[in-house]
């Protein structure tokens, strides 16, 4: 049975930490393949200036190139509409019905499970990994999947990585592009060059 691991945000834009969460969950959890995910639609909070959906799905394209077992996705792009986690991970399923799903998510996010679209199906449908976060505890987390587990059949499985808290965020990272700085060390030279040749953020990549 395949084991496919989906890692969804807006990645605006894609940098290290992201690339380096995708790694540890892969080599941690088995997996053989896990999955960049990009939003069509951030959210509000997260949105900043936001260079467009197929920019973003190609800088997750460029982030990953070459890197065994972890791709770009496409698919909540291609579905032309903000989607919810419920929606996402069905469509995977049945893309790839005889895998094995997991959802890997930050550790803040994984704390409002109770509040997402169709809870109970995310659990259903994937595994949950969660990656720590500053000032995250994880007994909120725990707390937060028992409340929803309490309406299911079966008790989900939920996996805390081994990795120490992404040092890097994707607001650091268009703060630097704005103030005309380097930000290679942030995102890597790939999605470098791609912000460079195409003139993202207003700042040189």
């Amino acid at each position: 049975m395949p084991a496919i691991g989906i890692l969804g945000g807006s990645f605006n834009p894609p940098h290290l930490g992201h690339v380096e969460l995708a790694r540890q969950a892969r080599a941690e959890l088995g997996l053989d393949l896990v999955l960049l995910m990009p939003l069509h639609t951030p959210h509000h909070k997260q949105a900043g200036e936001d260079p467009g959906p197929r920019h973003r799905l190609a800088m997750c394209e460029e982030a990953v190139a070459g890197l065994e077992g972890i791709e770009a996705s496409g698919l909540e792009i291609d579905r032309g509409a903000p989607s919810y986690t419920a929606d996402t991970l069905r469509e995977v399923h049945e893309l790839h019905p005889e895998a094995k799903l997991t959802f890997v998510v930050g550790a803040d996010t994984a704390a409002t499970l109770p509040a997402w679209h169709r809870p109970e199906e995310v659990l259903r449908l994937a595994d949950l990994a969660v990656a720590n976060r500053p000032g995250t505890d994880g007994q909120v987390i725990v707390r937060a999947v028992e409340t929803v587990a309490g309406r299911l059949p079966a008790v989900p499985t939920v996996r805390f990585l081994a990795m120490s808290p992404m040092r890097v965020s994707s607001s650091e990272v268009r703060e630097r592009l704005a103030e005309g700085a380097s930000v290679e060390d942030l995102v890597g030279a790939r999605v470098a060059s791609y912000i460079a040749r195409n003139g993202l953020y207003g700042g040189r990549g």
